[in-house]
């Protein structure tokens, strides 16, 4: 179960668009995971908001779940508004946390422990009633347990007694050891019928190794985020752990035939949206996690990739790199060419590759922008992709204080000068509808291409207001998607230069039909 989208969003620093939600929701289900946890109904306008958009999605692997908590003290399951919400957000499972420690039922609900029992049971039951699947979550069992062991357990029994499909052994301060929560699942595999899910925190860097511990115990739900977001040091990361039950421990993880592959790119994603970026060496997904320096170590993977290499990055949709051949990342660029419809020669892709590492070096990021990158390969061909060249532009706030503005823009389309002015909620957004102005007086059939996302990054934060910043833009037209990026000091250039590849991508990619594959 990913909880991405409610544990995850709870990341100091991170704020999820509605927008952002139901894209991470479409690929989450892409890869096949089984239940996407999508918020808590009733506490914030923007979950509910998301219930109701997510109904649109066309989800075919995986369930819809609706967060929230046993009923509150002295209030009936019936006349609990957080209840209700979950009910009308009309999804298949609710995702409900109960206390298992002594202390929370004393100092935080203030009630006695049967009256914590007894809500338990009937927030459970009446879920149930109403034809919800109910995963119970047993917020704080190991501190619970080491407290008071028959009463964590009596917990879960009058949970899994009341209809729970699953009871979940959360380690909500992430301070457990391995050999400790080891211990303590077989006792409640002992005394538990029925299955049994983790919830790890990451407080003591041990939330995947304390999941994949579990599992080895007989646990089969596994809930975690996406590259380990998530309140304080973050959840278990789902993209190490996904890996690693598959690859080392034999477990069909995933419910897409290709959900392993299309990891690295739900990661890199999830970072981007996040303001999160991936370290290089972050385990199987990082710029260095298949890179290999030292000549000892490059001549036995020539000789054995497996001298080096723990598992087949091939298998998780990762190259290889060899930092001394100038290998690195030269069949990714030529796997992407293909997708182009275009062989590239050994000389074409070095050279692109060339132009990869310069921009690299300015602060651009590709993985998540696949246009960009594509448009590099196509100039790097020798294809013009200057079919949209801005001359000059410039933008003005009407007036201190208001948010409008104007920009104006002079441009080339196909060679033909054209100028246009447009006014806007910000210059961003002055300047994306004067140049969409500019570009439908010459391609009208563009009108349905959508500018549908907006991310900003400020790559070195140390200089302060004159920091380079990455800007992050997703587009969409009557089903294709695709992202572009820009960076540059000044944030409108930045801006401007990802709006122009979104719709030179449009016409140069999807118009003229070179995809053979996505």
């Amino acid at each position: 179960m990913d909880t991405t989208l409610r544990d995850g969003a709870q990341t100091r620093g991170v704020t999820f668009t509605l927008h952002d939600k139901l894209r991470i929701a479409e690929r989450l289900d892409e890869i096949g995971v089984d239940i996407i946890e999508g918020g808590w109904p009733g506490s914030n306008p923007k979950d509910e908001e998301f219930f109701k958009a997510v109904k649109k999605l066309s989800l075919s692997n995986s369930k819809v779940g609706a967060f929230g908590s046993t009923h509150r003290v002295g209030v009936r399951p019936d006349q609990d508004a957080s209840l209700k919400a979950i009910l009308d957000s009309d999804v298949d499972v609710a995702i409900i946390f109960g206390k298992s420690w002594t202390l929370h039922v004393s100092e935080v609900l203030r009630c006695s422990l049967e009256e914590n029992l007894d809500m338990v049971v009937d927030t459970v039951e009446y879920l149930r009633e109403h034809g919800m699947d109910v995963v119970f979550d047993a917020e704080h069992f190991f501190d619970g347990y080491n407290e008071s062991p028959e009463y964590a357990l009596e917990v879960l029994k009058h949970a899994a007694e009341a209809g729970a499909s699953r009871v979940v052994l959360c380690d909500t301060n992430g301070g457990t050891l391995p050999h400790r929560l080891s211990e303590v699942v077989r006792v409640v595999r002992q005394r538990i019928a029925g299955p049994l899910g983790i919830h790890a925190h990451n407080d003591c860097g041990l939330a995947v190794a304390n999941s994949l511990a579990a599992v080895v115990e007989g646990v089969r739900h596994v809930q975690g985020t996406m590259i380990g977001l998530g309140e304080r040091c973050g959840n278990a990361d789902l993209t190490q752990i996904i890996p690693n039950l598959a690859l080392k421990m034999g477990f069909k993880v995933l419910k897409s035939e290709n959900g392993l592959k299309k990891l690295k790119d739900m990661a890199y994603y999830v970072a981007e949206v996040a303001g999160v970026p991936l370290s290089p060496g972050y385990p199987f997904f990082g710029a260095n996690a298949f890179a290999h320096k030292g000549g000892v170590h490059i001549d036995a993977i020539i000789k054995n990739p497996r001298t080096y290499e723990h598992v087949n990055p091939e298998l998780l949709g990762m190259d290889r790199s060899l930092s001394v051949s100038e290998l690195a990342g030269r069949s990714a660029l030529v796997n992407h060419a293909a997708k182009l419809g275009l062989k590239l020669s050994k000389q074409q892709a070095s050279k692109i590759l060339e132009e990869v590492k310069r921009l690299e070096a300015q602060g651009y990021h590709f993985e998540p922008a696949d246009a960009t990158l594509s448009l590099l390969i196509l100039r790097g061909v020798g294809v013009n992709v200057e079919r949209l060249r801005v001359r000059t532009w410039w933008v003005e706030v009407l007036e201190a204080g208001q948010l409008t503005s104007r920009a104006v823009v002079s441009m080339d389309i196909d060679g033909e000068a054209v100028s246009t002015t447009a006014e806007g909620v910000g210059p961003v957004h002055a300047l994306d509808a004067a140049i969409r102005t500019a570009v439908l007086k010459k391609y009208p059939g563009l009108e349905a291409t959508q500018l549908t996302n907006y991310k900003v990054s400020v790559i070195d934060a140390r200089d302060a207001t004159a920091a380079s910043v990455r800007v992050f833009i997703e587009f969409a037209d009557n089903g294709n998607r695709w992202s572009t990026t820009g960076v540059s000091r000044n944030i409108v250039e930045a801006s401007l230069k990802a709006i122009i590849d979104g719709y030179s991508y449009k016409l140069l990619v999807i118009d003229e039909g070179r995809l053979t594959s996505r």
